[in-house]
């Protein structure tokens, strides 16, 4: 994994400002826009903290959740061919494309790619 911070779970991209000189980020998988920054890496990563922190109070005094909430459904744009191809193979294995779509991010999330 790079250009990523982790911390009690979330996710927080990184990125560097040339112009700025300064490391900057947000937290990933929320329904709120938090940022956070520094100049240093260490910088960085104690705003990350801090900002999680203070995302998961603010969260809890509001009554909502903290993380984004998923249903489970999302649209999948690829290629005709791999379309193609993926309902083939879950043709010939007697599956339905969605459990082949299903099966294929299991792995990948198991394989750690």
């Amino acid at each position: 994994m790079k250009d990523i911070l982790i911390y009690k779970g979330f996710i927080g991209s990184v990125h560097f400002s040339t112009s700025d000189r300064v490391f900057f980020g947000k937290i990933e998988g929320i329904n709120d826009l938090v940022t956070f920054e520094g100049t240093t890496v260490d910088e960085l990563e104690n705003a990350f903290h801090y900002m999680v922190d203070e995302h998961i109070k603010d969260c809890k005094k509001e009554g909502k959740p903290a993380e984004k909430s998923y249903k489970g459904s999302f649209n999948v744009r690829i290629s005709p061919d791999l379309h193609r191809q993926a309902t083939q193979i879950a043709s010939v294995e007697g599956i339905t494309l969605n459990q082949l779509v299903q099966r294929a991010i299991q792995r990948e999330i198991e394989t750690g790619n």
